[in-house]
């Protein structure tokens, strides 16, 4: 009985990926934008005015709108990005064999180092008020969407077959497939890789509103910019109040948008058996009773949607592959030409860049490669810390809504307040112990990336079928059999996507984890992260792009080598069938 109740999860060998030129050109491809960045940053104004920061109460309703405006905006985005990104990888794998490694590098790319690559580089062509407002957007787009994308392709390559040859039984064509099998499939995972989104953009936020370059100051007036002023004035009034007011918009999204969603999509949930205590919101009790909203459903929604299956019905296939088929072939010419224009382009930029890289001493060279084993240290001490504690954390929240009622919130809300903003207090009381700065280091590494593991989890937890609980149980299976043979495969593919997506957080959090201001003094410790906090400090734009292109190459290596093959055999061997 315990062998066919572990059937449920097919069983095949996974296919192994290795680096390939698609690998190539896209690293190369990145390479090239970080070093046009870096070119454009030296026309840079010398100077930038920024704007002056109120530490009055009364600023602070239209400084939070504007910074849950930028999330807004990213989230958009992200969005968007990842249903076409993710959709597009996953059904064709002539795509796939550049957008899953362009996918792995993006991820990689140390998005706190970018930042003054992207922010220099738009104030030379945008105004500056516009460059600043753009780069915060991008980089909170940056911190939202890879993990958006990552479960997106998940559930993509994970949706059993039966329900694919039902829709392809039924002539679904793609918009109808896309609304009533794949976008349901993935609602509970989406649902809670947003809120995860929506907690490491404030992180991101915070460092966006506040960020200078010598004499160029580009911050915005928002939440992270008012904590920031306080701090800097040691005004704890100004800092209580911020704090409250950013708590209070977590507490605000959480039960007015994050909890009805959840209590909605649990009808999405893949199991033959209804759940006992099914999650609840009061305002999505209120809005389902509301007389208005029956009526905006009847007069706007329903129609809306009607028009829209009409309109895709026309615009698409009758019937709509499900077998990962290639589209059609291109004009050989034309592919020729383009490739011929690439491998110019390619060339030249990769030349160019090379002569920036060459200027770089061997002995910041190899500065770079020990700060590179060190950080690589703290990342897997961070990583191993979150899973020891994520796991068992998010099985318990995600299987037993009562727990979730109480927890998740709280969780919402430890998640979201950015880890930026305790870090000086940790760091006071952890400078008097010996090793205290590396633990410190450490310390915010994993405060900047557990949400990543945890999120997921809960995700993979409350989205094992009802049914399977219940054959548990039927079986006799004791604690341990029940972990084994269910929820630890029913959570590997979503412990894999959170732990790449912690992995390279980690990487990015090492900026800031490594090098740090306190009292008017740095303090740094030997690693990867803090040799390009140093470079973004002192204009070094030569070693700013030197470590960068090390990271990032590091990351994919990692990615490609280990990630990667858990992410197939997640994919192949864990799937619900």
């Amino acid at each position: 009985m315990l062998s066919r109740f572990t059937g449920i999860f097919s069983v095949q060998q996974p296919a192994q990926r290795t680096f390939g030129w698609a690998d190539a050109v896209v690293i190369a491809l990145v390479i090239i934008l970080i070093y046009a960045g870096v070119r454009l940053a030296f026309d840079t104004p010398e100077a930038v005015e920024g704007p002056a920061i109120s530490l009055a109460p009364e600023v602070l309703p239209y400084y939070a709108l504007r910074s849950v405006g930028r999330m807004a905006a990213a989230y958009v985005l992200s969005i968007l990005f990842a249903l076409i990104y993710g959709r597009a990888a996953a059904y064709n794998r002539r795509a796939e064999q550049v957008l899953m490694p362009l996918l792995d590098v993006l991820q990689s790319v140390p998005i706190l180092s970018f930042l003054p690559v992207v922010l220099l580089s738009l104030s030379v062509i945008l105004p500056q008020s516009a460059a600043a407002e753009v780069a915060s957007i991008v980089l909170i787009f940056t911190s939202q969407v890879w993990n958006l994308v990552f479960v997106w392709y998940q559930s993509l390559t994970t949706i059993p077959t039966e329900l694919r040859e039902a829709a392809t039984t039924f002539r679904f064509s793609r918009w109808m497939c896309f609304r009533t099998l794949e976008l349901p499939f993935a609602a509970i995972g989406l649902l809670w890789n947003s809120m995860m989104s929506w907690a490491g953009g404030w992180f991101f936020l915070m460092a966006a509103e506040i960020f200078t370059v010598g004499d160029r100051d580009f911050r915005l007036l928002g939440l992270g910019a008012y904590l920031h002023e306080a701090a800097n004035q040691e005004d704890y009034r100004a800092i209580a109040w911020g704090i409250g007011a950013l708590v209070l918009v977590i507490v605000l999204l959480d039960q007015l948008v994050w909890r009805p969603l959840l209590a909605w999509a649990d009808r999405f949930k893949l199991e033959m058996t209804e759940s006992d205590n099914p999650p609840t919101s009061w305002f999505y009790d209120v809005l389902r009773s509301a007389h208005i909203t029956r009526w905006l459903a009847r007069r706007v929604r329903d129609p809306l949607a009607r028009r829209l299956d009409a309109l895709f019905a026309r615009s698409t296939p009758a019937i709509f592959s499900l077998n990962g088929a290639d589209t059609g072939a291109t004009h050989r010419w034309l592919s020729v030409l383009l490739t011929l224009a690439l491998a110019a382009g390619l060339g030249y930029g990769l030349v160019r860049a090379g002569e920036m890289l060459a200027a770089i001493p061997l002995a910041q060279w190899r500065d770079i490669g020990w700060g590179a084993v060190a950080t690589l240290a703290r990342v897997v001490a961070a990583l191993t810390v979150a899973l020891a504690w994520t796991i068992p954390v998010g099985v318990l929240i995600g299987t037993n809504p009562r727990v979730s009622a109480v927890l998740q919130p709280v969780v919402q809300i430890a998640a979201s307040v950015p880890a930026t903003a305790l870090f000086p207090v940790l760091l006071l009381l952890l400078l008097r112990i010996p090793g205290g700065l590396n633990i410190a280091a450490v310390l915010l590494m994993l405060m900047g990336t557990q949400w990543y593991l945890l999120f997921n989890v809960i995700a993979g937890a409350a989205a094992i079928p009802q049914d399977l609980k219940f054959t548990s149980a039927l079986l006799g299976l004791n604690r341990w059999e029940r972990w084994r043979t269910l929820i630890l495969p029913a959570l590997f593919p979503y412990i894999i996507t959170g732990a790449i997506t912690a992995s390279g957080g980690a990487w990015n959090a090492s900026i800031v984890a490594e090098y740090f201001q306190l009292g008017g003094r740095s303090h740094q410790v030997t690693g990867l992260g803090a040799q390009i906090s140093h470079a973004t400090a002192s204009g070094d734009f030569h070693l700013l792009l030197g470590a960068t292109v090390s990271m990032i190459l590091i990351v994919v290596l990692i990615n490609r080598l280990f990630w990667r093959r858990l992410y197939r055999r997640a994919e192949e061997q864990f799937r619900m069938e």
